[in-house]
C-alpha cells in the first residue's frame, strides 16, 4: 500500500470525494479580487478568459493523511467521511501554517472495546518499564543522528543506558540539553515550540509525525488518550505523545539537513515542508526489511497492545532514523 502526505498549503482548494477517489480541485486566486475565481451559475463551460480549476484525483486507500494549510480551502462532508473509513487523518493548520487540530477515524479495530479496557488497566510497573525502553530508544537514535551529521555520539549510548524504569532521573531532560545544542551546533539553542525558526520546522514536522502515531494507535485498537508517561488533561492524544518519541529524531536529522542547507533559520516555506515530509515517508530498515514509517508505527502500536495481553514483553521498536 502507498502511503501520501498530501500537503495543501500553497493555494485555494475545494476537496471532495468521487467513489473511490479524493478529488483536489485547485482554485485559481487573483491578487486584486482576493477570492478564487468562479464559472457563473449555470454555465456549461469556463469564459475563455477564466480556465477552469485544475483537477487532481488521488485513490483514497493511498492517503495517510491531508494537511489543510490554506485558509481559504474547501472540503466537503463526505471527503471527511471517506477519508476517515479509509484510515486516513486530517490536519487542519492555523494561519501561521502550524498544525493546530486533526481529526481521526472513530472505529479503528473490531476488537476495540476490549483493548480499551487491557490498556486502561495496565499495571503501573508496567508502564514505567515500558517508558524506560521508549526513552532508551529515543537517547539511541539522538546519538545515531549526532553521529551522523556531527561527527560523534556524544556519549548518548552510554546515557541510554542509565534509564531506569520510569527514567526517575530525567536523563531524557539531561539529555536534551545536550542535544539540541549540538545538533544544530549552537550553544545558545534552546527548544521552545513558540520560539522563531528552526523550532518552527520542528514544530511541523512533530505535529505531523504525531498524527501518524495517533492514526498506528487507532488502527491498533488503543485509545490515544490513555498514555503511558504523559497525563497532561489538555492533551487528547497522551499515548500519541508517548510513543512518538522514538520516532522525533526522524524529523530533527531532516530540519537539521534543511538548515544546514538553507541557513540556521529557513523559513517554513514549500522547499522546508517537502524536506520533513519526505523524511517521513521515507524507507527505513526494521530487522532487515524495508518499511515505510507507517508500516513500523502500525506495528509499533500492535506491540504496545500485545504487551498490555501479555503477549510480549517489550515494544517493537526500530533503530531510527
Amino acid at each position: 500500500m502507498i502511503e501520501k502526505i498530501i500537503d495543501l498549503s500553497e493555494a485555494p482548494a475545494f476537496i471532495s470525494a468521487r467513489g473511490e477517489l479524493l478529488v483536489i480541485k485547485h482554485l485559481d486566486e487573483s491578487p486584486e479580487e482576493g477570492e478564487a475565481r468562479k464559472p457563473a451559475r449555470g454555465a456549461r463551460a469556463h469564459a475563455p478568459d477564466t480556465p477552469p480549476a485544475a483537477e487532481a484525483t488521488v485513490p483514497l486507500s493511498e492517503i495517510a493523511a491531508v494537511v489543510l494549510g490554506h485558509q481559504r480551502i474547501t472540503i466537503t462532508k463526505s471527503a471527511l467521511s471517506s477519508l476517515a473509513q479509509a484510515g486516513a487523518i486530517v490536519i487542519s493548520c492555523d494561519e501561521k501554517f502550524t498544525p493546530a487540530a486533526m481529526s481521526l477515524p472513530v472505529e479503528g479495530h473490531f476488537s476495540q472495546t476490549e483493548r480499551f479496557a487491557r490498556q486502561a488497566q495496565a499495571p503501573l510497573p508496567m508502564k514505567k518499564r515500558l517508558w524506560q525502553q521508549i526513552i532508551q530508544e529515543k537517547i539511541r537514535a539522538q546519538g545515531r543522528v549526532l553521529l551522523e551529521l556531527r561527527g560523534d555520539d556524544a556519549g548518548f549510548p552510554a546515557l541510554a543506558e542509565r534509564v531506569r524504569s520510569g527514567d526517575p532521573e530525567n536523563v531524557e531532560a539531561l539529555a536534551a540539553r545536550r542535544y539540541w545544542t549540538l545538533l544544530f551546533a549552537d550553544p545558545e539553542f534552546i527548544r521552545d515550540r513558540d520560539a522563531p525558526s528552526p523550532n518552527a520546522l520542528l514544530n511541523y514536522g512533530y505535529a505531523v509525525l504525531r498524527a501518524i502515531i495517533a492514526r498506528a494507535i487507532c488502527a491498533a485498537g488503543l485509545h490515544p488518550s490513555l498514555g503511558l508517561h504523559h497525563h497532561n488533561r489538555y492533551d487528547s492524544f497522551c499515548l500519541a505523545s508517548d510513543l512518538m518519541e522514538p520516532f522525533r529524531p526522524v524529523v530533527d536529522r531532516a530540519v537539521t539537513l534543511h538548515c544546514i542547507e538553507f541557513g540556521p533559520a529557513p523559513a517554513l516555506d514549500k522547499i522546508a515542508k517537502t524536506d520533513i515530509l519526505s523524511a517521513l515517508t521515507a524507507t527505513f530498515d526494521l530487522n532487515g526489511e524495508q518499511r515505510k514509517l507507517f508500516d513500523i508505527a502500525a506495528r509499533a502500536a500492535s506491540s504496545l497492545d500485545a504487551v498490555f495481553a501479555g503477549k510480549r514483553k517489550a515494544l517493537l521498536l526500530p533503530e531510527l532514523p
